[in-house]
């Protein structure tokens, strides 16, 4: 299974990088089609949910230690698992439904537009479990009761917010913001100099450094990931296309590849400090965390 996947991240890879070359200078227009800015900002709270924020503590350990993932840190792997290679798979998606889908129709086909519908319904639920699953982990004392009304209360605020560009507008912006201004808190609360802090980022080098390593699975949990990617790519490629506003394909592959993989890196990296200084995260930072990752998952539905 695992070589069928490789083979499939390779000639997704090679088609992004021919799509690019081919068609380098064909502007990519949505029928909705907004500034970078929102764009940028719709592409990434989308394409990305809770576990942005909450996952990366509890996997640096598990880098750390495990033997698989010993040629290089743990913040490059965490990375590599979020960032960079793996939203070329959204270009692709995303270069599809804005440019060829409209001329060719393809999933206005019966059949495909059943697989299609599926498939999103599949992802859909399938992020709400994995919500579910795992919120006791990041709300202690939560009840089932409360626990479920949390995860009913996310599906009704993202059918709401689907209802209306504005709202989607609005709440990717503003989720945005609040990313940022979050990582800023988090980084000023660790007590971290400049200095201590660009030390980290380095970190994130080890990347780039092994990037040939992260095209096939690492582990059975990264290729967990890399399935979760592929599947996530065909519903957020069909909603972000909508909103492409006339860039050329070199710049849209750049700002999917580049614009999401900053603001994740620059919080893997403040983080991964928290980590390396075992800093408790704890009271009112953690449930900002959590309250950003809620909406992070209604952004994502």
């Amino acid at each position: 299974m695992y070589e069928i996947l490789s083979v499939a991240i390779a000639v997704t890879l090679a088609t992004s990088l021919f799509i690019c070359i081919r068609w380098r200078n064909l502007e990519c227009t949505g029928p909705t089609p907004l500034p970078l800015l929102a764009f940028s900002a719709i592409l990434f709270t989308s394409g990305l949910d809770v576990g942005l924020i909450m996952f990366p503590l509890v996997e640096f350990p598990v880098y750390a230690s495990e033997e698989q993932y010993g040629f290089t840190n743990p913040l490059a792997i965490e990375f590599g698992f979020w960032g960079f290679l793996v939203w070329a798979f959204y270009f692709l998606t995303t270069f599809y439904f804005c440019v060829i889908e409209p001329k060719v129709g393809l999933f206005q086909l019966k059949p495909i537009r059943w697989i299609n519908n599926l498939i999103i319904i599949a992802t859909c639920a399938f992020t709400a479990f994995l919500f579910l699953s795992y919120v006791p982990s990041y709300i202690e004392g939560i009840s089932d009761f409360e626990k479920y009304s949390l995860v009913a209360l996310i599906i009704g605020l993202a059918v709401f917010s689907s209802t209306h560009i504005r709202y989607v507008k609005i709440l990717s912006l503003a989720s945005s913001v609040l990313f940022l201004l979050l990582t800023l808190v988090m980084l000023g609360a660790s007590g971290a100099s400049p200095q201590d802090y660009l030390a980290s980022v380095a970190n994130l080098s080890g990347y780039f450094e092994n990037i040939h390593r992260f095209i096939s699975p690492i582990s059975d949990y990264h290729g967990w990931y890399l399935f979760w990617w592929f599947a996530w790519s065909i519903m957020i490629g069909q909603f972000v296309a909508r909103f492409v506003g006339g860039l050329k394909t070199w710049q849209l592959l750049l700002a999917l590849l580049v614009i999401p993989s900053i603001a994740i890196g620059l919080w893997f990296s403040t983080l991964y400090y928290y980590f390396v200084n075992q800093i408790e995260v704890s009271g009112i930072l953690r449930g900002a965390m959590v309250t950003l990752g809620v909406i992070f998952v209604i952004n994502s539905l």
